[in-house]
């Protein structure tokens, strides 16, 4: 698609970029064999791994309807000439890898949301000049395209990089975003998920604007907190920083999430994934010397259903062992099994300093936890000398059976 775009000019003052690589599985696939580019296309996981899930599809199958997440089988009785090609996540990432360094120079504030999104930080800047300067090197340079959207904080600037696309800038400026936005589906607007979504429509809330036509008070007695954010997003007050990963520690939680390659319908399978998550988690606490004061799960189950719950622990750590152990304790006793496992995200909560010295009670091996701890710093030196690869749990010696790392 040729770009197209009023030439709105957002300079000085706050300018938040949020750059989207379209369909980037399915272009990377075509970026990689061209012949791909005339067929309707869906990038999809093995049979035996989720049955042939859809993860991704070019522009052309998605005129036949079809859709992300769903089974092969019906994604080929909507367009019998599919062509469906295995994920390469070795490529996807090298590619991410390449689109953020292309980033990079334009600003130090890049802040990755995924393999294919990131937002940016361009403050005091053109946001429509630096927008469209990505958007055509990244098409040149890679052979991919990218949608960016420009506006004031990132809620709007991603909003805005979905408005249009592919291979496109959109500019939602602050004193002109009421009629851009306000009258977009509610669910076009981060934070707002399909059970979110339903709820709000219950309510007589189908619009962003809607939402921000309420009072604050409405939605914080309806949905607490997160109520309070969706207001305030939708009224443009949304401020959060672009953070630049392994650049600042948040102060209050540090997590990491995935999907498995098929439903788990086994606890080991829940432990084997947990366990590798905790490592990633680990790794940033010890990192920013950090201990975590609690642990926070949250499971999706395979029609999507989410759960979460959280407990404290006896007392603060960074083991990525006892963080995983005690996230598998509370699934054990919380999780019932109607349902097969899709995806798990545990989540360290109560950050501490490292440095705070922590009060033990009369049940509590002081010796054990120094052993722990010594031992964790241990596999942590190893790891920064010789790579993530050169010392690992037993059990997780297989875990690409669950997971693309």
């Amino acid at each position: 698609m040729a770009f197209a775009e009023e030439r709105v000019t957002i300079k000085m003052g706050r300018t938040i970029l949020h750059c989207d690589m379209n369909n980037f599985y399915a272009s990377v696939e075509c970026m990689m064999d061209p012949g791909l580019k005339k067929y309707p296309l869906a990038v999809c996981g093995e049979t035996e791994e989720r049955h042939g899930i859809v993860l991704a599809k070019n522009y052309k199958a998605k005129d036949f309807g079809v859709k992300t997440g769903e089974a092969v089988w019906q994604a080929k009785r909507k367009c019998p000439g599919l062509v469906t090609v295995k994920p390469h996540y070795g490529e996807y990432s090298k590619i991410s890898g390449i689109a953020r360094d292309i980033y990079g120079t334009y600003t130090d504030l890049v802040e990755p949301f995924g393999l294919d999104e990131c937002w940016l930080d361009i403050s005091g800047s053109d946001g429509m000049a630096v927008a469209d300067s990505i958007r055509r090197r990244v098409k040149s340079e890679l052979g991919v395209t990218v949608s960016v959207g420009v506006s004031f904080n990132k809620v709007f600037a991603k909003l805005g990089s979905d408005m249009k696309k592919p291979d496109a800038v959109t500019v939602i400026p602050e004193n002109g975003f009421k009629e851009k936005v306000w009258s977009l589906p509610a669910s076009d607007m981060l934070g707002v998920g399909p059970s979110v979504g339903k709820k709000l429509a219950s309510l007589g809330i189908y619009t962003i604007g809607d939402i921000a036509v309420r009072s604050e008070s409405f939605f914080r007695c309806r949905f607490g907190k997160c109520g309070t954010e969706l207001w305030r997003c939708a009224n443009g007050y949304e401020r959060s920083p672009v953070v630049p990963r392994d650049m600042e520690m948040p102060d209050k939680s540090v997590g990491h999430g995935i999907t498995a390659i098929r439903d788990m319908t086994e606890p080991e399978q829940v432990w084997r994934l947990m366990l590798w998550l905790t490592q990633e988690i680990g790794h940033r606490l010890y990192t920013w010397k950090r201990r975590a004061g609690g642990v926070q799960i949250s499971v999706k189950d395979k029609d999507f259903g989410v759960r979460q719950w959280q407990t404290v622990l006896a007392y603060p750590t960074a083991s990525p062992y006892r963080i995983a152990s005690q996230a598998f304790a509370l699934f054990e006793r919380s999780y019932g099994w109607e349902k097969p496992v899709r995806a798990v995200t545990v989540r360290a909560i109560g950050l501490t300093s490292a440095d705070v010295p922590v009060q033990l009670d009369l049940f509590t091996d002081a010796l054990a936890m120094e052993r722990i701890e010594a031992l964790d710093e241990t596999v942590e030196n190893l790891r920064g000398r010789f790579g993530n690869d050169i010392i690992k749990n037993a059990s997780l010696m297989h875990v690409d059976s669950l997971c693309h790392e």
